[in-house]
């Protein structure tokens, strides 16, 4: 039974998780005016956003040097995959993740350099419209990244008596992501937990098994 490649589970991995991350933020920037909220259950929420930052709306320097420093770093990792992609003595969890990574930084990318000539940025409630006639918001490498998952898993108000935050209203897990940040997120934990011993002996033997694999 012939067996996939490590090439081929990074190539898998990685389009099905960029077609679904931007599929899901063009539905949303077209159906959902900025800032529209639907609630699904009262943890489970769909709020448009957007934001120039990292994963989870967090902001890191100026907004065309994440975008450069994004798109460096997908090179970084799809040159790193196509190393690995005949090595056997690879876990695929650890693959996959690598994939995961790369996926969520590139479909990220891809908002940052492209969503600021693709959509207008109408007032509240008009919807965005994709190739505008009169053009996008922005310039390329200046577009916002689409966010929309919302977990306000639970929430309360600190006593009175409470140093710092004494009266106020509290939301566990505020932030809003996408599919993306999750990709990208939850591969790194995965990576550090399970496979942190891997990660320093990859390139050790990068080259192992290539021969025999293409002999």
């Amino acid at each position: 039974m012939n067996r996939l490649s490590n090439g081929n589970i990074a190539a898998i991995t990685i389009a099905i998780v960029m077609i679904l991350d931007q599929a899901l933020k063009i539905w949303v920037k077209t159906h959902f005016f900025y800032g529209e909220e639907f609630i699904i259950t009262d943890w489970f929420r769909f709020r448009f956003i957007e934001n120039n930052g990292m994963a989870f709306g967090m902001e890191l320097g100026s907004k065309l040097l994440l975008t450069w420093f994004r798109i460096i770093a997908v090179g970084l990792f799809i040159y790193y995959l196509v190393k690995i992609r005949n090595r056997t003595d690879l876990p695929r969890g650890f693959v996959v993740c690598i994939a995961l990574i790369t996926a969520g930084a590139a479909s990220n990318a891809i908002d940052g350099i492209f969503y600021g000539i693709m959509f207008n940025a109408p007032p509240v409630p008009l919807v965005a419209e994709m190739f505008p006639p009169e053009g996008g918001y922005g310039t390329i490498f200046y577009g916002r990244v689409v966010d929309m998952f919302y977990f306000p898993l639970c929430e309360w108000d600190w006593p009175e008596w409470l140093p710092l935050w004494g009266g106020e209203h509290f939301i566990f897990f505020q932030p809003i992501f996408n599919i993306a940040d999750a990709a990208l997120s939850v591969s790194v934990v995965i990576l550090i937990i399970f496979y942190s011993s891997i990660l320093g002996k990859t390139g050790e033997n990068t080259g192992q098994n290539t021969a025999t694999q293409d002999a």
